[in-house]
């Protein structure tokens, strides 16, 4: 199945940037779009409400100036990400600013509503639903969503515990369609990888926190420069949804990284931390366990060339070793 045209787009990487709680703002998703990869942003980020008005104007007359200033520049589309889940009161509303910007492409997570695939196609637009198992894949499609982000173990944030490779062959036995993978995804090889796997993209969000125009304070950029996956702890403390977390930022927070107690699920909520006075996002820093191929605080541009570069060296030398067996003999 070839891909709808808004994913045919030309770009710098086959990478789709992930939508990051706080993280992820107008500077961020401005920057990974002119940097030639899909840029992405939670409507709940935009705080109050009547700013994701502006932060959609903002982005898209940006993105606009940059392509007609430079017009051999390839510039990526933007997404939005929508929670959908009974505890986001602003559902409604973000839909309809969403519908009336005709944003070309919208995530959905914790939730698959055909109402609000509906919407999305509406204007021609298309949805991606991010799961973490194969059950959840074939829910969302055949609700309507248009394709798959499967966040495997080792996401940043929200994830699941499925091995990458598994979990993708999995839905490639019976989708065809476009399919994200996100898991540990932080390292130009690992962009291959996702592809060699059958992932048509790679998701990925933990490298970009540390990146110059990311809205997070300097201590966390610096704790995934610092961090490697030994440092992640996975939980559903913060939340009521498990995902994974920067040990230290656990530990800054008062808390035993080892001795987390488990929370209710009935009470999950994005914006105060679950059971847990330390707030997700905000106290608590999540990442991936790709972090420990982060050595650098860079800007998005710095970033996306060195992913670029470790991309081309990996099909080099995949080039080079697929020639190297067809002219060794058969023992």
């Amino acid at each position: 199945m070839s891909l709808p045209p808004v994913l045919s787009h030309r770009l710098t990487l086959p990478v789709v940037a992930s939508p990051m709680f706080i993280a992820s703002g107008p500077e961020l998703v401005k920057a990974e779009c002119q940097a030639g990869i899909i840029g992405s942003f939670p409507a709940l980020n935009a705080r109050p409400a009547s700013l994701l008005t502006d932060w959609l104007d903002e982005i898209t007359e940006s993105n606009a100036a940059y392509a007609a200033a430079n017009p051999d520049a390839i510039v990526a589309p933007f997404a939005v990400n929508q929670i959908v889940h009974r505890s986001n009161d602003r559902l409604e509303h973000d839909m309809g600013v969403i519908v009336e910007h005709k944003v070309p492409i919208v995530i959905t997570s914790l939730g698959a509503r055909p109402e609000i695939n509906d919407a999305v196609h509406s204007y021609g637009g298309i949805v991606l639903h991010d799961i973490i198992n194969n059950e959840f894949a074939h829910k969302a499609i055949d609700k309507g969503a248009d394709g798959i982000i499967a966040v495997a173990a080792g996401a940043g944030g929200h994830a699941g515990t499925q091995s990458p490779l598994a979990l993708v062959r999995e839905i490639r036995e019976w989708f065809d369609g476009p399919l994200l993978l996100s898991g540990a995804i932080a390292h130009g090889r690992s962009v291959l990888a996702a592809l060699a796997a059958g992932a048509d993209f790679a998701y990925v969000g933990s490298a970009f926190l540390s990146t110059h125009e990311a809205n997070a304070v300097s201590e966390y950029k610096q704790m995934i420069v610092d961090s490697t996956a030994s440092g992640i702890v996975y939980s559903n403390l913060f939340t009521g949804v498990h995902g994974n977390y920067l040990r230290g930022s656990i530990v800054a927070a008062g808390l035993d990284p080892e001795n987390l107690p488990e929370s209710d699920p009935s009470a999950m909520n994005f914006g105060s931390g679950g059971d847990s006075d330390a707030k997700a996002w905000k106290d608590i820093w999540g990442a991936g366990q790709g972090v420990g191929a982060i050595n650098d605080r860079r800007s998005v541009a710095e970033l996306v060339a060195v992913l670029r570069e470790q991309y081309d060296e990996a099909r080099r030398d995949l080039r080079d070793t697929i020639f190297a067996d067809e002219l060794t003999p058969a023992v």
